[in-house]
């Protein structure tokens, strides 16, 4: 089958989103998919604001129609709300394409946290960006039920997966160079340095041992300058980062409002632990005392976080496979003619909504 895979969050940005697409992308080839990207790296962009490291296209429609016309896809799934996700969007609804998307980031919650926008504004442009999808894929049946209760329709559950041998299981926390002179216990923090991480309830953690975070984005400069006592790293080479993982003994995920959160399931398949506040992601990714403590008391997650075996942790990584997880996207995904059927995509109205 021939997809086109419209994504604002593509190489060599460094979140979850392009990790998941990325990996995403890799598995359907592999059941003998043709996946073609369409991605800012294909378009004039500039820097989006305050979110150094990430590019956005701009005015794509034209250029982006050519493209979608050149791939005459089978299937267009649009993954982002950027403006390619946007794009895309107007040409389908212009050529009467069906189309499926996917939330993959609380965006009204960033948007309050850096703009003060409210989140029934919020909510409302993203209800109605995906109001036309045949099919919203949503990472875990918390985000489901909060989005259906805001009025979102079409929605599929659709979860994520983790590459449990590129993120090696180690028995007892490894040494590494990268924690080299760190007190233990040592806790770590990867993702982006920005608004909806929540990292500062992480920095002010009253625990013993040491604090690592790997990442950056608009906060880092504020943060690191409030919190010179934690090791910052940066971005890392995948091989390291795997590394790094296995090094530590808990990571702390300090999100409330992330829809999934991928760098947990990376930590707990190389045996590290997760201590995380009870919310969507968490909630699915962790389940408590299986990869994991939850807590409304991030202080109280830590320390259950520890006790629980690095065995457990990695037992409930591999519950989370790619290979699933691609059939089940396959499964979502709709013709870009709805009288049409192809082989492993139904149509919209065998759906129940």
């Amino acid at each position: 089958m021939k997809i086109a895979l419209v994504t604002d969050a593509w190489e060599p940005q460094v979140n979850g989103v392009v990790v998941t697409l990325r990996e995403l992308v890799r598995e359907l080839e592999k059941l003998g998919h043709q996946v073609a990207v369409v991605h800012p790296g294909q378009f004039r962009t500039r820097p989006c604001p305050g979110y150094p490291g990430i590019d956005i296209a701009v005015r794509p429609a034209r250029q982006l129609r050519q493209s979608l016309l050149a791939i005459a896809p089978q299937a267009i799934h649009i993954a982002t709300e950027g403006p390619l996700g946007w794009a895309a969007r107007r040409h389908c609804m212009r050529e009467g394409l069906a189309f499926t998307t996917a939330f993959h980031t609380r965006f009204p919650e960033i948007l309050r946290a850096a703009l003060g926008i409210p989140l029934s504004w919020g909510y409302a442009l993203f209800r109605h960006f995906h109001r036309p999808s045949s099919g919203v894929m949503v990472p875990t049946q918390g985000m489901l039920e909060l989005l259906a209760a805001r009025g979102f329709r079409n929605l599929r559950a659709w979860t994520h997966g983790v590459d449990t041998q590129q993120f090696q299981f180690a028995p007892v926390p490894q040494s590494d160079a990268l924690t080299e002179g760190l007190m233990r216990p040592i806790a770590l923090f990867v993702g982006r340095v920005s608004y909806e991480k929540n990292i500062a309830a992480f920095l002010e953690l009253d625990t013993p041992g040491s604090k690592i975070v790997c990442g950056v984005g608009p906060l880092e400069d504020d943060l690191r300058q409030r919190h010179p006592q934690a090791r910052w790293l940066g971005v890392l080479p995948r091989p390291l980062l795997a590394h790094l993982y296995a090094a530590v003994d808990v990571f702390v995920f300090p999100s409330r409002s992330d829809t999934f959160g991928l760098v947990m399931l990376e930590a707990m398949a190389t045996g590290t632990p997760v201590a995380a506040y009870r919310a969507e992601g968490p909630n699915e990714v962790v389940a408590h005392n299986q990869g994991g403590c939850l807590d409304d008391d991030l202080r109280r997650a830590f320390f259950g976080a520890l006790s629980v075996p690095r065995s457990a942790a990695r037992a409930r990584a591999l519950e989370f496979g790619w290979d699933q997880a691609a059939s089940l996207f396959i499964s979502h995904l709709v013709p870009v003619h709805r009288q049409e059927t192809i082989h492993g995509i139904v149509t919209p109205a065998s759906h129940a909504q």
